[in-house]
């Protein structure tokens, strides 16, 4: 029982941050609700996952090769590139791609950035250094299985989260048509 809790708590988590809208259940709905058609809402599940499921492996994969970020130079890359999102606001030439309602790309680009922001694998850390680090089989897989055990911990966690999503985005499609049909 005691190699079950890490597990739990990784899929607990996911859980979570599907309640949480800025995990993209908002953005599903919308896609839904403006379509028509609450299958729409379903497809933007995929986008979502993938930018998700590449920020958490990304800590994922620095907590079992036991890597640690440069301060400086995370520092120096977010600063860049808020300078450059700066000019591009501001300098009243913003492409018109970027002012078009966002594709399946834009959406996983999106689901990443907001995942990596707001340290969706950063709270994953605790549940994966057991996993990872603690007296498993992997432990004397070296590296690679740790590796393994990080990337099936992204999966559970990606899957807990996109179960959450896609009820409550179906949720809400379901629920606006109810109201609108009654209006």
């Amino acid at each position: 029982m005691e190699s079950l809790w890490p597990w739990l708590v990784v899929a607990g988590v996911g859980a979570i941050h599907g309640l949480n809208p800025a995990a993209g259940w908002m953005w599903a709905a919308a896609w839904g609700v403006r379509s028509k058609d609450r299958r729409q809402a379903l497809r933007a599940l995929m986008p979502i996952a993938v930018g998700h499921a590449a920020s958490v492996a990304l800590v994922a994969a620095a907590v079992a090769f036991g890597m640690s970020m440069d301060r400086l130079a995370m520092q120096v890359a977010a600063g860049s590139l808020v300078v450059v999102f700066a000019v591009l606001h501001f300098s009243g030439r913003t492409p018109k791609a970027v002012r078009v309602p966002a594709g399946h790309a834009g959406l996983a680009l999106w689901s990443f950035m907001m995942a990596t922001a707001h340290g969706a694998g950063l709270m994953l850390v605790p549940a994966l250094i057991p996993l990872c680090m603690g007296g498993t089989a992997a432990q004397e897989a070296g590296a690679s299985g740790s590796l393994m055990l990080a990337l099936a911990a992204v999966g559970v966690h990606t899957a807990a989260m996109l179960a959450v999503t896609g009820l409550v985005a179906s949720g809400v499609c379901r629920g606006l048509k109810l109201i609108l049909s009654n209006s």
